[in-house]
């Protein structure tokens, strides 16, 4: 398993934040808000106007393996609140209308500059010839998943959501990818990913796990990267 990532983490504040219980907040409630408000990438993705700390995997994927090419033409699935469509607009220059970025959520999200954006659930029959009808009737260079189900606690059950997203992913991904496209998408470790890579690696010639360093170490949270897509 890769782990890309040049150099140290963004600093953040010097003096740690405590946060009191009270005011109607569990320990657990107020843990992850002390988590929050003293982690150096949620600092830095506000002072950059990220929309969340994930724009940072992205970033330092791409910074290795290079899929984001300018001019390219990119559909993010379950994209809110839209950070990594931003790394994508901004990497494949879309504000200078030489890329695309298509953006899909069922919740949908704000605005984003040079980005499509639309609320609909990419399960929907009619998804893929409406994403590949944005990006002007080409198929997709890339194909980008950062879905996650809602958490249950129970570590199994979480597992086997995100993997069948990961996988409902993949096959998306096969419908609407031009040759050589490139598939990214979240996962847990658990066992049941290995089975994904193994079908992965038919319609794609490289397929390998990665974990930048803006995942948390107590992470269970990996990213499977499929590369040069088959078509």
């Amino acid at each position: 398993m890769a782990r890309p990532g040049q150099g140290s983490k963004p600093q953040g504040n010097q003096l740690k934040v405590r946060v009191k219980t009270g005011k109607g907040r569990t320990v657990a409630q107020k843990i992850w808000l002390e988590r929050q408000l003293n982690d150096p990438y949620v600092i830095e993705a506000k002072k950059l106007g990220y929309r969340s700390r994930a724009a940072f995997k992205l970033i330092e994927i791409d910074d290795k393996y290079k899929f984001l090419k300018v001019g390219g033409r990119i559909v993010d699935l379950g994209a809110a609140p839209g950070g990594w469509s931003q790394v994508a607009a901004k990497r494949v220059k879309a504000e200078d209308g030489k890329g695309r970025v298509v953006a899909i959520d069922m919740h949908g999200m704000d605005p984003l500059p040079a980005v499509t954006i639309f609320k609909k659930d990419f399960y929907d029959e009619d998804a893929p010839r409406v994403l590949i009808d944005a990006l002007g009737g080409e198929k997709a260079d890339c194909v980008l998943s950062d879905m996650a189900s809602h958490a249950t606690g129970h570590r199994q059950t979480d597992h086997i959501n995100i993997i069948a997203l990961a996988e409902t992913g993949y096959e998306f991904a096969r419908e609407v990818l031009k040759p050589g496209g490139t598939y990214l998408a979240k996962v847990l470790r658990g066992g049941t990913e290995g089975q994904l890579l193994t079908m992965m690696k038919k319609d794609f010639t490289s397929v390998r796990h990665v974990k930048p360093m803006a995942s948390r170490d107590d992470s269970a949270e990996l990213f499977v990267l499929a590369m040069g897509f088959r078509g």
